[in-house]
């Protein structure tokens, strides 16, 4: 669920799809389309949204994957949120390597 997991990225910067649309350089419309499943992320896409909100790309799909796999009988809610803890400790890490 790629585009779940770029919803809840623009979600926890507590943005709007026309503000991360105008750093992605896209349209607010094709931004809403991707987070609405009804269009595929280029990698281009991805891409951007790793620059642009500091996350590797690799992380953005891992993060997908298990959005994905959380949808098939777990416990969604206690899954996703574990996730997104691990998730946002990756980041405050990959945040502490490259300040110091």
């Amino acid at each position: 669920m790629l585009s779940e997991a770029l919803r809840l990225i623009r979600v926890f910067h507590d943005l709007k799809q026309v503000e991360v649309a105008e750093k992605l350089g896209i349209s607010k419309s094709h931004l809403s389309e991707i987070e609405s499943g009804t269009k595929t992320p280029s990698i281009d896409i991805i891409e951007r949204y790793s620059k642009t909100f500091g996350i590797p790309m690799s992380s953005i799909l891992f993060f997908s994957e298990n959005i994905e796999k959380a949808g098939k009988g777990e416990k969604a809610k206690t899954f996703i949120a574990s996730k997104v803890i691990n998730f946002l400790q990756l980041i405050e890490q990959k945040s502490s390597s490259h300040a110091a």
